[in-house]
């Protein structure tokens, strides 16, 4: 009997379960359908967002670090980052600075801050390491990046040459900026964002428009933070003599990703991509007989870097069919079917609320992992 390969390539169902915990769950399934030549493969995937350090890391065997740093207002988080074929290292933003930290009610993009993600940078680069990828996704700031530029040695001035903070309450007076202390250890870097956000800093499609709300910026305060952001980052264009504040991405993370590519030189990659290219995932792919991916959520803006679809892409060049297992779904997947993926699968079997679909995720997921076996067998060529 011929051996079938399946591939579990899945990204994290947000707020329920990791990437692994999603594979394991369908797995499970999988073997419920009582077939002996069935060989698993699980692969944790992400596209820049949470689940980024843990997919790279666990793909090719790397190693966690942990660290205490700044969290998003001040107070010590214990962050995590992977050192990975012993030279480089991934991290992931809201390790220090996400929204992951912060109660809702305590939401406050004039204070929160990536103070902590320079410390984090800083300890990579303590070891020695000089390349390096950062995820952007789940932030919970709007600052610019400027607490990370503080922590590696920024300075910011008022009008008056006197010396303020780095939160959107006190950039609200920046006139002057010092690179002069800027860690000379970042030009020796080299650093890719992971990040399919295209959003530039400011104005009505920049960081705080389009992402303040959800770190709770309410109207009027949208207005102001994004002044905030335009005048630091006509400042900081003016000492490095190019508009980093126009570029797609640099509004990433609360302008997070604005810092990184003005004063740090990062590169921005797709976050599916490049994490595909890093853990190799084409050569797993290549010859399976069938991918499972699947996140939370897949709809027709799901081919805008998502990790279901850049997995499907890379199996449709040997002609693999591909099924997504998902939280919920759109109505209308006309986008999603032309991009490699041939049949979408909801978890939910029955009328339930949110707070169920979450408590019962994992065995959802058992049932529809055995499910998508049942579905492939029906080609009947197996």
């Amino acid at each position: 009997m011929k051996e079938i390969k399946v591939i579990i390539a899945v990204d994290s169902f947000k707020g329920s379960a990791s990437s692994r915990e999603v594979a394991e769950s369908i797995e499970k399934g999988i073997k419920k359908f009582d077939r002996n030549n069935i060989v698993t493969k699980k692969v944790s995937i992400a596209d820049g967002g949470e689940g980024t350090v843990e997919a790279i890391v666990e793909a090719v065997n790397g190693e966690y670090k942990f660290l205490e740093v700044p969290g998003p207002f001040g107070d010590k988080v214990k962050a995590r980052f992977g050192v990975i074929r012993g030279n480089a290292a991934v991290l992931e933003m809201a390790e220090s600075s996400g929204l992951n930290l912060v109660k809702r009610e305590n939401l406050n993009p004039y204070k929160a801050n990536t103070y902590g993600v320079g410390e984090m940078l800083k300890a990579i680069l303590d070891m020695g390491i000089r390349d390096i990828y950062i995820g952007l996704g789940g932030s919970a700031t709007n600052d610019g990046g400027a607490g990370m530029l503080t922590s590696l040695g920024m300075k910011f001035y008022n009008s008056i040459g006197e010396r303020i903070g780095y939160t959107p309450e006190e950039l609200k007076n920046v006139a002057k900026v010092d690179i002069s202390g800027l860690d000379p250890r970042i030009s020796e870097a080299h650093i890719t964002v992971l990040s399919d956000v295209r959003n530039c800093l400011c104005g009505e499609n920049g960081a705080s428009y389009i992402y303040g709300p959800q770190k709770g910026a309410k109207p009027e305060d949208v207005k102001i933070l994004d002044k905030i952001l335009e005048n630091y980052g006509n400042i900081i264009d003016n000492i490095v003599g190019k508009s980093f504040s126009k570029e797609p991405g640099s509004g990433a993370a609360g302008g997070l990703g604005y810092a990184l590519l003005s004063i740090c030189g990062a590169e921005f990659k797709e976050g599916i991509v490049k994490i595909m290219e890093l853990i190799e995932l084409e050569n797993l792919i290549k010859d399976a007989d069938l991918v499972i991916t699947g996140e939370g959520r897949i709809d027709n803006q799901s081919v805008n870097g998502k990790a279901p679809v850049g997995i499907a892409k890379t199996a449709k060049k040997y002609d693999i069919p591909v099924i997504a297992i998902v939280g919920s779904s759109a109505r209308n997947l006309d986008d999603i079917y032309a991009n490699g993926i041939d049949l979408v699968m909801d978890i939910i079997n029955e009328p339930m609320n949110l707070e169920r679909a979450i408590h019962d995720v994992k065995e959802l997921l058992e049932f529809a992992g055995e499910k998508a076996m049942r579905a492939f067998f029906l080609r009947g060529d197996h």
